[in-house]
């Protein structure tokens, strides 16, 4: 099934109208083309698309399904908003509350009137949570990109470099590779730093002895990737090794309790407890995943907080971590996909230690 075929069914399931889609991503979602400007209105059995000068064009082109009118000065989002409204008699609209600010909300209630407005943030997420058979293959391909971005990381890895120059390879290698472009900047950190989660990048210098932390991916056709790893540089001391390898054991317990029907707080609490165990509990302060599709962080995760039940073709990041405050933090980092009885992992390189010499 499509995305429009998806929205109009959402639409229906949740006896609405119709559903107003203001948000980048989500009109992307629903219309395969990336703009920085427009509006969707998708019924359950028609769907109608706006955009300016800009992308008109394409939008003609590209869109199928889709009642296409431009924005102008005169004909702006409102206006055509109320004409289609007006044209579809809608009485019970859905839209994206979570992203709308309340002074936009209320500048488009007070031009638009007579009609009732309902949130359909939650059940636009689940829609985009459950990824369908090419979605996913989407984002093997991201992924198999940033895998061969690392790879080539480890040939050029040495003592000298800084983080800032090691992200930067890999923003490079991953447009060379055939990367849209770079899913979230590039986290690389070093020795203490590499205790940071989502440290920065700066000037320090790598050095032999140091766990260093990559933490990237791409952006793909609209899909992205995600991944991390902790190399070691020139050797790993006993401790390096034992905490590389809890962190390990703790991702494939999370992996292993991960499949449809489970609240995402039960495959967090699998790792959690590997870690607890192992008397790094203090060491370990974040959610083991997150969705993941065509943003690098959506909703319906696998944190502690999270009560709901996953369902088959959701797509999480499975990362958990130590981190000791001034020595050094572990993370490894792959995506998978639930299903019935499991998981499948998108990640097609191992985990085992790296040592960089």
């Amino acid at each position: 099934m499509n995305n429009l075929k998806k929205t109009q069914k959402l639409c229906a399931d949740l006896e609405l109208d119709a559903i107003m889609l203001s948000g980048d991503v989500n009109r992307h979602y629903v219309t395969g083309l990336r703009t920085s400007s427009g509006l969707a209105l998708i019924t359950p059995d028609s769907a109608f698309f706006s955009t300016d000068f800009r992308y008109i064009e394409a939008a003609r082109v590209k869109l199928e399904g889709f009642t296409i009118e431009m924005r102008t000065r005169e004909n702006t989002f409102v206006v055509l908003l109320k004409k289609w409204i007006e044209q579809r008699d809608i009485k019970k609209l859905g839209f994206e509350d979570e992203i709308r600010t309340v002074k936009e909300h209320e500048a488009w209630q007070k031009e638009i009137e007579d009609i009732k407005w309902v949130s359909a943030a939650e059940g636009i997420a689940k829609m985009r949570a459950v990824k369908e058979g090419w979605e996913i293959e989407r984002m093997i391909a991201a992924q198999r990109i940033a895998e061969k971005t690392f790879l080539e990381i480890l040939e050029i890895i040495s003592v000298g470099l800084t983080e800032k120059q090691l992200a930067a390879e890999i923003i490079y290698r991953l447009l060379k590779n055939g990367a849209d472009k770079p899913a979230f900047d590039p986290i690389v950190v070093s020795g203490p730093n590499s205790s940071l989660p989502h440290g920065e990048p700066g000037q320090r210098e790598l050095q032999k002895g140091d766990f260093v932390t990559f933490d990237f991916g791409c952006l793909l056709n609209g899909y992205c990737s995600d991944m991390t790893r902790t190399v070691a540089i020139g050797h790993a001391t006993d401790e390096m090794r034992k905490v590389y390898d809890i962190v390990k054991k703790a991702q494939l317990a999370g992996i292993a309790a991960a499949k449809a029907g489970v609240v995402g707080a039960d495959i967090h609490n699998a790792a959690d407890e590997v870690i607890r165990e192992a008397g790094y509990g203090d060491c370990f302060g974040h959610g083991f995943g997150h969705g993941i599709g065509m943003e690098v962080h959506e909703d319906y995760n696998a944190s502690p907080g999270e009560e709901r039940v996953l369902e088959a073709g959701m797509v999480i990041s499975a990362e958990p971590g130590i981190y000791i405050p001034g020595k050094f933090g572990v993370r490894i980092e792959d995506v998978i996909v639930l299903r019935e009885s499991g998981s499948d992992n998108l990640m097609a390189l191992d985990k085992e230690l790296i040592i960089v010499v």
